[in-house]
């Protein structure tokens, strides 16, 4: 698949078959995009932490209300802050670590699509109590959750605005 296709074609979908999804494919296809995502400074403070387990994916649902349908996966991507801030001080802390979550997530959408799976993006949930769920140490903070699996249905594409983009100066006009 091209990128451009991928770029294009990606959707969110919250609507799964109940097919598990290989773990050897998360780990290998996917996982590896966002472990390959830029990062401010090369910091590579994420973690990702897989949820299969039915009943911690659940638990998260439960605290999560952006986790739609009944995805057979759950990747909650997370940051260590605390070496991030080591790494980065107070910029790589609060303002990197968001940056460099999306990038990872970015990825992981493309190559889930590519692989025929579907996605969606999660930012709609309670940071603390996936924490508690998932036995997170305090220095790491879920930022995004990614539900995954097989669609049940393509999704269509939603009108794009192309009237965002000026060179050299801004103007109100078109």
């Amino acid at each position: 698949m091209e990128v451009r296709e991928a770029i294009q074609g990606r959707r969110s979908i919250r609507s799964f078959k109940l097919d598990p999804v290989p773990e050897d494919l998360v780990r290998k296809l996917i996982l590896e995009a966002g472990i390959w995502a830029p990062t401010g400074g090369n910091a590579q403070t994420w973690r990702f932490v897989v949820v299969t387990d039915p009943d911690l994916i659940r638990k998260i649902k439960m605290v999560g209300p952006g986790v739609l349908g009944n995805p057979p996966v759950v990747i909650a991507v997370c940051q260590d802050v605390d070496e991030a801030e080591r790494k980065g001080s107070k910029l790589g802390r609060n303002v990197l670590t968001l940056m460099d979550t999306a990038l990872a997530a970015q990825n992981i959408l493309l190559a889930a699509y590519d692989q025929g799976l579907g996605t969606c993006l999660i930012a709609s949930f309670h940071a603390r109590a996936v924490q508690e769920i998932l036995h997170l140490p305090p220095s790491i903070v879920p930022q995004l959750l990614i539900s995954l699996g097989y669609p049940q249905a393509k999704a269509q594409a939603p009108k794009r605005n192309l009237k965002v983009v000026w060179f050299n100066e801004y103007s109100q006009e078109q």
